[in-house]
């Protein structure tokens, strides 16, 4: 009997890791309105998209003095002698009067400073009775006023090119009133399920079948790390059918995903179609779970062969997948936060690969704690559930009691 062999060499995880960081670069950029979220403009969301330029300050905020409290503006060489109070000032009007000795004016927070007046106090430390003004502690100059350029100065870098939008950035470039700005373009990514085995969710299942889990987590895990998504549906083992769905989502999309035909089996198509149709850069990775993970290019696109173990693709998508889905954003810190956590359960190690097993980490007595999601079979996609995060457990023979403490991948919030 003939001992079938894959022809791939196994690969460490960070060479893997290296050969699809060397072929991602950024999509083209296109100009969005950070206003798009309101409801009144058409343009995508902003929230989540990465700037492909540089933001300046094209003036000072504030653009004149302003008071930070509620209170009176005045000269703080007058003293604590009482003063006749000239008018209100409210924010957002600037003042045609001028404050000289002896006099004040009511001032809101926000209200532009009037000229003449250096200093505010604020109205708990004042008693005004018949437009007099008397003040229990005499201010220091400047005191209470925001000065110009205090928040922003004018040419200040106020968002860099590779900034992914948050609420915080979105309301920053309002502030300085620009509405649009280039940002890298979102990837489509086309998911393809594939086996005779496989059905769609709500279809009759025979016996010996399986629901189609993958191509939906992987449109999800796809939409959360920014993309935009297009299912491919299932293709059953069929080459030609295989072979058509494969070029038609490289046509159609920037990245396309496969789940399932990647082994050795020999209805496992995908590898030998992506040998023909372009270049497979690796075929198999030494990890667990996921070893037939798979990345290739054809016509300058990229296809990645996840296996059709639930469990082995989703982690497979964290590992590889996702951060190459950023890159092509545009984002200049595409990975997954790598952080030290302390064991709550025992752990194994597997002998021969490094396992990326599922937990759930939380804060206990000021220390990361990792507790353990249960059986880590790949098929057991209940081992993800609540999962967010990945521990990084190398390969040998020793045994991690609770207490010891490993490298872990926050792929959510903190329980």
């Amino acid at each position: 009997m003939m001992q079938r062999e894959s022809p791939y060499p196994m690969l460490a995880v960070a060479d893997a890791q290296r050969i699809i960081a060397a072929h991602m670069q950024p999509l083209g950029t296109e100009v969005i309105d950070v206003r798009s979220g309101d409801g009144d403009h058409g343009n995508p969301a902003a929230e989540g998209r990465v700037l492909a330029e540089t933001i300046h300050a094209p003036g000072d905020i504030p653009d004149l003095p302003k008071s930070a409290v509620d209170g009176y503006a005045l000269r703080s060489d007058d003293g604590a002698v009482p003063r006749r109070v000239l008018a209100e000032i409210t924010a957002g009007i600037a003042a045609d009067l001028t404050i000289t000795p002896g006099t004040a004016a009511r001032i809101m927070t926000g209200g532009a400073l009037p000229a003449g007046a250096d200093a505010v106090v604020m109205v708990e430390q004042t008693a005004e009775q018949d437009g007099i003004l008397t003040v229990q502690r005499v201010p220091q100059r400047g005191a209470a006023v925001h000065v110009v350029g205090q928040d922003i100065a004018v040419g200040e870098v106020v968002l860099s090119a590779g900034t992914r939008l948050g609420p915080a950035e979105i309301g920053l470039l309002a502030t300085i009133g620009l509405t649009q700005v280039r940002v890298y373009r979102r990837p489509l990514v086309a998911v393809l399920a594939t086996g005779d085995e496989v059905y769609e969710p709500d279809a009759p299942l025979p016996a010996g079948g399986v629901r189609d889990s993958n191509r939906y987590t992987l449109l999800a895990a796809a939409r959360e790390a920014g993309c935009d998504v297009l299912s491919l549906g299932i293709a059953h083992d069929d080459a030609e059918l295989q072979r058509r769905k494969i070029i038609e989502g490289i046509e159609r999309a920037d990245v396309l995903l496969t789940s399932g035909g990647v082994s050795m089996g020999t209805r496992d198509l995908i590898k030998p179609l992506l040998a023909e149709l372009g270049t497979v850069h690796f075929g198999r990775v030494a990890f667990k779970p996921g070893k037939p993970t798979m990345y290739a290019t054809v016509g300058g696109k990229h296809v990645f062969g996840l296996p059709g173990y639930p469990v082995s693709s989703l982690v497979s998508f964290e590992v590889f997948v996702r951060p190459a889905l950023r890159r092509l954003q545009g984002d200049v810190r595409p990975d997954r936060p790598l952080v030290r956590v302390v064991l709550h359960d025992a752990v194994t190690a597997s002998p021969d690969r490094p396992e990326y097993q599922r937990a759930i980490v939380g804060f206990a007595d000021g220390q990361l704690v990792a507790r353990s999601t249960g059986a880590q079979g790949s098929s057991r996609l209940l081992s993800l559930r609540g999962a967010n995060a990945l521990l990084l457990i190398p390969a040998g023979t020793q045994r991690y009691a609770p207490g010891d403490m490993v490298d872990a991948l926050l792929t959510g919030q903190l329980a």
